[in-house]
């Protein structure tokens, strides 16, 4: 019995795809890491390639096993391996794979030195055309901010809510991209030091107390935050260009607030 293959057969309407594959695939990886080498984590993966406008469809099954294939290896070392054959076995000219994962650093507090692991939720996007590969790297980091408006005008105290720093940045071109040049930890820490204070897994009393003054003493709006990230990203050579968006879930408003920049600016 000769079984069809439906997908490889011709389309006549001229109409080609930007990208066909499959998402939503939880799978084991391990990513880069600058103090620890690698670490194991487990990441929602998209794999797709672009689909000629002669071609009906993609093999969809080939994109699980190309994955298996590289089951724990899913690192910037291989990345472009993945791509590659990505291309190759779906006869594509271009492939993308798109990762989001929690990645875990230990925070310690300011004065106990109590410690644990801190989740942010970090991604890793890279794209091929022909030979040419790009990456793109993202972290979501929790922050706290004190309102700079309602201090000033509030006999004591100042309102602050829990805010997050979303970051995607590029590495440079002619950088090692295989070897993270620059990295989550670069992103997580331009986000921290840009608000009035991160969050710790830990706080013991003292902690509490000087993390409060802290913030106190350094308020900030999220136009602050996003400006203070750009600073020193647009200072760091590894990085070509990026995009932070600076958000705040305001704690006496009946909304949020948030600012949004790209670096270079965008025309």
């Amino acid at each position: 019995m000769t079984i069809p293959d439906v997908q490889n057969r011709p389309d006549d309407r001229g109409i080609g795809l930007d990208e066909v594959g499959i998402t939503g695939v939880r799978y084991p990886v391990s990513v880069f890491d600058a103090s620890q080498g690698k670490q194991d984590t487990v990441a929602s993966v998209t794999l797709s390639v672009s689909l000629p406008p002669e071609k009906k469809g993609s093999h969809l099954s080939r994109f699980t096993e190309i994955l298996d294939s590289h089951a724990g290896e899913v690192t910037p070392q291989t990345i472009p391996g993945i791509l590659k054959e990505l291309q190759e076995r779906l006869d594509s000219p271009a492939a993308c794979l798109r990762l989001s994962f929690p990645y875990f650093l230990r925070r310690s507090a300011p004065v106990s030195g109590a410690s644990a692991l801190t989740g942010y939720e970090c991604g890793i996007a890279a794209s091929a055309r022909g030979g040419d590969v790009r990456f793109l790297i993202s972290a979501r980091v929790p922050v706290t901010s004190v309102c700079p408006c309602s201090k000033a005008i509030s006999d004591y105290g100042a309102h602050n809510q829990r805010s997050h720093i979303t970051i995607e940045a590029e590495p440079a071109a002619g950088t090692d991209c295989t070897r993270a040049p620059a990295w989550m930890e670069d992103l997580i820490e331009a986000g921290e030091a840009a608000a009035s204070s991160p969050v710790f897994p830990v706080l013991k009393r003292v902690d509490e107390r000087q993390v409060t003054m802290h913030g106190y003493d350094h308020p900030v709006f999220v136009e602050d935050m996003a400006r203070g990230v750009t600073e020193r990203l647009r200072a760091d050579p590894r990085i070509a260009r990026f995009t932070v968006t600076a958000a705040s879930d305001e704690s006496i408003h009946n909304h949020d607030a948030f600012a949004r920049l790209s670096w270079p600016p965008q025309e």
